[in-house]
């Protein structure tokens, strides 16, 4: 590995996707390969320095140390070549003791607030044990449990749970502790190796050895008769001791890059926000296409990830349903007199039987949400649609298709792939829908999942058909607004399941505009909502340049 190309390409990982992560992990996978620093031929090879550690291991027998870790014999046939000098061994040959901690009887019940250190896997990390919310067990309690003891020096390594592999070195300046069941103490027969088996155990190497050997139903524990045999690449000492050197600088040099990161993405934010908020704050036609422009423009300098767009999104719909989007024109007339004509349209309907018959809407109230144009109204949503409850068994629908929540995109109303009722193997009853109707998820949290269908067929009993006699992507745009699901919610404090009952939705205010106005906001959110789409798509080819970038670099490193 030439080690020059790896620096200079530090940088076009690290600006990658995960691409830190990526560069801590190919940093321990060289390091263990012997690929992060040169081997020095002058070095005494590993094979006298396993002859000291059968010499040391010899004489803990004859003081009596007992549980020294035995492992069985298997071939290394498999195992990959190493650098010369280096030797494999099982881990159960490098340590005097390896074994798992305990919980005292009692559990959480006998902690108490001083006293000896109780070491839980939440106390292990990678960079270190954190003691922030460390637990404290009595001198009692820690002399019956004298075969969980840590000492300084010792690598502890966490054996169960999410947390699984996670490896912390003692300090040695560190007093006493114990450990629990779910974390193992792995004690070098050398101290001086501790630091390159602590290396060794965070390795991607072990990982995937302890994710292929996990014991257990859930596969969420490692045993100690399975660690004992793992096999480790053992450098010369003194290898491991520039190889360790090298690590921490290199660890270092992430740090201060994933810093500079931290701050470049802090400041993208608040820039993003600036913009947006120079946005919302716009009054004439002439400052949103100067706001816009800016955004549309510097959107990739304000941000790196294709989900910040998803602010952009919704700041279009705030503006949509505040009157802002658009010019207002006095030819357009009043939106009252077209309410009072839909309100007497929905009657004849409702008359007719089209139209499912609704109670008289609650006054508005004295506080309404937002100003808004002085030609638009607000109203109930009973007033502008009708929630058309039609539940039907599937048994005559097989062909037809099946909406539910999860075929709907988050707050884009845009309908995904979806399948048949045969095909999702639907029993249960659902509520059939027609063309122009509005499909709303009533469950959280899936509020913001709704969607405008110009076909027929049915959906889950948790959504919502909806007629409407507004101009129904104008309501389809005002239910997709902050203004509407801020208004859902408020009033839902039910811990299981919440779902929207038509009672709340009825009540719901909506910001009518007149209907050559929600036209024209229609247009001009489709048209901003595209742009949307080419600042994201942007956005996802630059992540994608980025890892193909980074993957590039790194197959030219790992020969």
């Amino acid at each position: 590995m030439d080690f020059k190309t790896f620096l200079e390409n530090f940088d076009a990982i690290a600006e990658a996707p995960g691409g830190i992560q990526k560069l801590r992990s190919l940093i321990l996978d060289l390091a263990v390969q012997g690929k992060l620093v040169h081997q020095n031929p002058e070095d005494e090879p590993a094979q006298k320095l396993l002859s000291k550690i059968a010499t040391v291991r010899k004489e803990l027998v004859q003081k009596g140390v007992r549980g020294l870790p035995t492992t069985t014999s298997s071939t290394e046939d498999d195992l990959d070549e190493l650098p010369c000098g280096w030797q494999w061994v099982k881990v159960g040959n490098l340590t005097q003791k390896l074994g798992a901690g305990s919980t005292p009887k009692g559990g959480k019940q006998v902690y108490v607030s001083s006293g000896i250190k109780f070491i839980r896997s939440q106390n292990v990390w990678n960079d270190g044990l954190w003691l922030e919310d460390i637990a404290y067990i009595s001198s009692e309690i820690h002399q019956k449990m004298n075969n969980t003891v840590v000492q300084p020096g010792d690598v502890l390594l966490n054996i169960t749970g999410a947390s699984i592999g996670r490896s912390a070195l003692v300090p040695l300046d560190f007093d006493e502790a114990n450990v629990s069941q779910h974390v193992a103490i792995v004690r070098p027969i050398l101290q001086e190796m501790n630091q390159w088996i602590h290396l060794y155990l965070i390795s991607p190497l072990t990982f995937k050895n302890i994710m292929d050997v996990q014991v257990g139903i859930s596969r969420e524990g490692l045993s100690m008769t399975r660690l004992k045999d793992f096999f480790i690449p053992l450098p010369p000492l003194a290898e491991q001791k520039r190889i360790v050197a090298k690590v921490d600088e290199l660890m270092q040099m992430c740090d201060r890059l994933q810093q500079s990161q931290e701050t470049r993405d802090n400041l993208r934010q608040k820039l993003r926000s600036s913009a947006i908020d120079s946005l919302m704050k716009t009054e004439t036609d002439e400052e949103l296409k100067q706001s816009w422009t800016i955004v549309r423009d510097n959107w990739q300098t304000l941000s790196q990830k294709p989900e910040d767009v998803g602010n952009l999104r919704r700041s279009v719909l705030q503006l949509a349903v505040r009157g802002k989007l658009v010019s207002q024109y006095t030819e357009d007339g009043d939106a009252k007199h077209e309410v009072e004509k839909i309100f007497r349209q929905t009657k004849e309907l409702e008359k007719l039987g089209k139209l499912s018959k609704q109670k008289l809407p609650a006054p508005l109230p004295d506080e309404l949400p937002y100003e808004i144009p002085e030609n638009w109204r607000w109203v109930r949503f009973i007033k502008v649609a009708s929630i058309e409850s039609n539940l039907v068994k599937p048994d005559s629908f097989e062909d037809y298709p099946h909406i539910a929540p999860n075929y709907i995109e988050r707050d884009t109303g845009r309908l995904l792939p979806y399948q048949t009722i045969a095909q999702d193997k639907v029993t249960s009853p659902k509520h059939r829908f027609y063309p122009g109707q509005i499909i709303y998820s009533k469950i959280r949290p899936n509020l913001n999942k709704l969607v405008l269908i110009d076909f027929e067929g049915l959906c889950s009993a948790d959504m919502y058909p909806i007629s409407t006699t507004l101009y129904a992507r104008y309501l389809l745009i005002f239910m997709l607004s902050k203004s509407f699901v801020d208004q859902v919610t408020l009033e839902d404090n039910r811990l299981a399941m919440p779902k929207v009952n038509q009672e709340q939705l009825s009540q719901v205010l909506v910001a009518v505009p007149p209907l050559a106005e929600q036209k024209r906001i229609v247009a001009k959110v489709d048209e901003l909502m595209q742009i949307c789409d080419q600042l994201e798509e942007g956005l996802h080819q630059s992540q994608q340049q980025a890892e193909v970038l980074a993957a590039s670099a790194i197959s030219h490193l790992t020969f």
